[in-house]
């Protein structure tokens, strides 16, 4: 199949976005318009006002990835939209929005899972080799709302290892920058105020670090399972009974806190490694910005003599470009892509786990 020029639509939390990509790795643009300012005083994401946010922004952020691309309605083959998972009526915008255009210009209109977009994400460096080559690939997919270990065997071929039992690791960021009151988006804030401050400053809890090998009851390895819900627990009960910490340690508390949450995403990859036998690590997601967690993954790639692939940090964070990567590289390797029909704001990356060998 040739390789196929689609336009990605992303609006799955609150970034909307619009990119032009050829082959599932080759970038003609990608436009990014987004709402953190607007949801910086409520420190999360407010659903109403960024489904509103997508609606005003959506016309421009399409117009402006066309026109840098430099090309035609008629040059496209299809028209990509994330349909899950998401905030539903984020997703809904998005959608409405792709299958209108697709209607209006005469194109497809498929539906892309969120989740695979990141995977797709790493593939948009021109250094990465091509799944074929790259594949197997234990892949830590790392962002607000998800935090899973993956087997990626190759562009649809997917087998979950591990995910989080309560919080995601962003969201855990998000929850302790809260508490610390540096502000939101909690990733980027902690990472800065955590520079010059002392990591063993308190250990704080790395969530079911002592579990052993165990299976949930949907099939997962316990040992490849996260928990950052007692993480902020702590963190709370610290500034409660250590009322003098702040403000005179907060660069101390955050980089401790960033500690026990990057050493958590390590620690599991690390297992899992040994575990699958994997040669190639990967990490995408907007947590992989971190230069912590990117530090401690090489630092485990190296014992692993395994290689570190990372997304390049302009997709780690939501984007279209992976949307519209996710539905080239399927095209690519001669798997269908379903039509947009509706909004899952639930879509499992695997319908369920794999039973996995003790």
């Amino acid at each position: 199949m040739k390789d196929l020029l689609i336009l990605g639509i992303e609006s799955s939390c609150d970034e909307t976005a619009a990119a032009v990509v050829r082959g599932g790795r080759e970038v003609l643009s990608s436009a990014v318009i987004s709402q953190i300012a607007q949801h910086r005083p409520y420190g999360g994401v407010v659903p109403e006002i960024a489904s509103r946010g997508h609606v005003e922004a959506f016309p421009a952020v399409v117009s402006e990835a066309m026109a840098n691309a430099g090309v035609g309605w008629d040059a496209l083959d299809a028209i990509a939209v994330t349909h899950g998972p998401g905030l539903v009526s984020s997703l809904l915008v998005g959608l409405s929005g792709a299958r209108a255009l697709g209607q209006a210009v005469g194109k497809p209109v498929w539906g892309v899972n969120h989740m695979e977009g990141h995977l797709a994400g790493m593939f948009l460096d021109p250094a990465t080799p091509p799944p074929e080559e790259l594949c197997p690939a234990l892949v830590l997919l790392v962002s607000g709302g998800h935090s899973y270990l993956v087997e990626m065997r190759g562009i649809g071929d997917y087998r979950l290892l591990g995910q989080t039992l309560d919080d995601a690791a962003g969201e855990c960021l998000d929850k302790g920058a809260n508490l610390l009151g540096l502000g939101y988006p909690g990733g980027p804030v902690i990472e800065r105020a955590a520079e010059g401050g002392n990591p063993a400053y308190v250990r704080f809890p790395r969530g079911m670090e002592h579990a052993k090998a165990k299976k949930t009851e949907n099939g997962l390895d316990l040992a490849l399972c996260f928990s950052f819900s007692g993480l902020k627990t702590s963190l709370l009960q610290r500034l409660k009974t250590h009322p003098d910490d702040l403000p005179g340690h907060r660069p101390d508390l955050a980089a401790a806190y960033q500690e026990a949450v990057m050493e958590s995403l390590a620690v599991r990859a690390d297992r899992a490694l040994k575990l699958t036998g994997a040669k190639t690590l990967a990490c995408v997601g907007g947590v992989a910005k971190n230069r912590v967690l990117r530090a401690k993954l090489e630092a485990v790639s190296r014992r692993r003599r395994a290689t570190l692939r990372l997304a390049p940090m302009a997709y780690c964070t939501d984007n279209a470009a992976m949307i519209a990567a996710a539905a080239g590289l399927r095209a690519r390797a001669g798997l269908p892509n379903p039509p947009a029909l509706e909004a899952d704001p639930s879509l499992p990356l695997v319908e369920e786990a794999e039973d996995f060998p003790a």
